[in-house]
């Protein structure tokens, strides 16, 4: 039992919460690249993908494990991400700042979300049964790449008129 959950449905709500966050960090993606801020979005994701590390810390681990690694980054850049956000509402260096932790904050989940594919879905578990096989490299080079390009591209065209 986690929080009062079966660990089943723990995961489950843990998947959901990453998935909306997933999702809506993507539509925020493409609103940066096209200078449009997407409020409704963003509050989604920012808050989405808090709760994905949150839930995350709540796994019965007995050592420190590579995602609460991750999870930590997270809560680290989100927190910069907040504060460029709704703290100092993009003014000046802030507004590159949020692009920036936005977009890192989404890769960290998009790089769990293929890891965790190459746990679970049979076909690629068989490719790269231990992660170190080139399937998966494979996988996560073109992940890091696309957030590379959507983060140069966001930096460079989002530019929302401020509050």
């Amino acid at each position: 039992m986690i929080w009062g959950l079966s660990t089943a449905a723990f995961t489950e709500l843990h998947v959901i919460i990453s998935l909306i966050g997933i999702g809506s960090g993507l539509l925020v993606a493409f609103g940066l690249i096209k200078g449009k801020r997407f409020a409704g979005a963003t509050a989604i994701f920012l808050v989405t993908t808090i709760l994905t590390s949150v839930t995350g810390f709540a796994f019965p681990n007995q050592h420190i494990t590579p995602g609460i690694v991750v999870g930590i980054l997270s809560c680290i850049v989100l927190a910069f991400a907040l504060l460029g956000r709704y703290m100092f509402h993009l003014r000046g260096a802030w507004r590159s700042v949020y692009v920036i932790m936005a977009m890192l904050a989404l890769y960290f989940n998009c790089f769990v979300l293929v890891v965790q594919l190459f746990e679970k879905v049979p076909s690629l578990h068989a490719l790269a049964p231990t992660q170190k096989e080139p399937p998966f490299g494979i996988a996560q080079l073109a992940v890091l790449l696309i957030f590379i390009v959507l983060t140069v591209l966001g930096v460079r065209k989002f530019r929302p008129v401020t509050v």
